[in-house]
């Protein structure tokens, strides 16, 4: 259709349209932006995102103030109002996956996974943030590295953070300021392929991170783990599209 020709003309010089002809993933699509953007800044925002009003200015003061924090993000807010979990994050290992997957409660906050015990509107720094939001200091990024493109989607970001953190920057989660994400408006009707590229990149990012420094068992134990639990998932999802 003529979307794009419109879109170009509405604003004009304001914003810079880059168009792909197919979908390569998220990592792939927000790379082609990256490679161009030259601000001081630059956000990883998904598009069924809504930004309350001050939270950019909000946030890019506090990465002015503190030149330390590589990477910033905000509360996200699902569309029924509650947290999204994945906006202040531990990153993943094989511990705290196993506690999450079998709903394990855990003695340590170290043990978790989702953040959920620390409060949803103050300032701290955490591990990780969701791709859906977050704001990043160029000079971190070209440390660190662009998304990894292996990632279709899910896992970029935690990716990002987890090389942006070794890098030697603060990973910061500003509670004070807020987003409400639609999660999965444009991909709901896309069921097997979300459960595939979630377990995928499970394993992508445990190859590249752990497996290294993990014995020969465990690292089988692991990805035979993640592969059955993908068998799963989607048999569970047939017949669950049967009823």
């Amino acid at each position: 259709d003529d979307s794009l020709a419109r879109l170009e003309d509405y604003f004009k010089d304001k914003v810079k349209f880059i168009a792909s002809k197919q979908n390569n993933g998220f990592a792939a699509g927000n790379n082609q932006a990256l490679r161009q953007a030259t601000g001081k800044y630059q956000l990883l925002l998904n598009s069924d995102t809504i930004v309350w009003q001050d939270t950019l200015q909000d946030i890019h003061d506090y990465m002015e103030k503190h030149t330390d924090v590589g990477a910033c993000g905000c509360r996200v807010l699902l569309e029924d109002g509650e947290l999204d979990k994945a906006c202040k994050r531990s990153f993943p290992n094989v511990k705290n996956s196993f506690f999450r997957l079998f709903h394990i409660p855990t003695k340590s906050k170290d043990d978790n996974y989702n953040l959920i015990d620390l409060p949803d509107d103050e300032v701290y720094e955490i591990d990780c943030l969701t791709g859906a939001f977050m704001f990043m200091r160029k000079e971190a990024l070209d440390e660190a590295g662009l998304l990894d493109e292996t990632f279709f989607m899910y896992g970029e970001d935690i990716d990002l953070c987890y090389r942006i953190k070794n890098a030697g920057w603060k990973i910061i989660y500003y509670g004070e300021s807020k987003i409400t994400h639609l999660k999965g408006a444009s991909s709901k009707k896309q069921k097997n392929k979300l459960i595939y590229e979630f377990y995928r990149a499970m394993y992508i990012y445990y190859k590249k991170h752990h497996a290294g420094e993990s014995s020969f068992i465990v690292n089988i134990i692991v990805y035979i783990g993640i592969a059955v639990l993908c068998c799963l998932k989607l048999i569970l999802n047939f017949f669950k599209k049967k009823d």
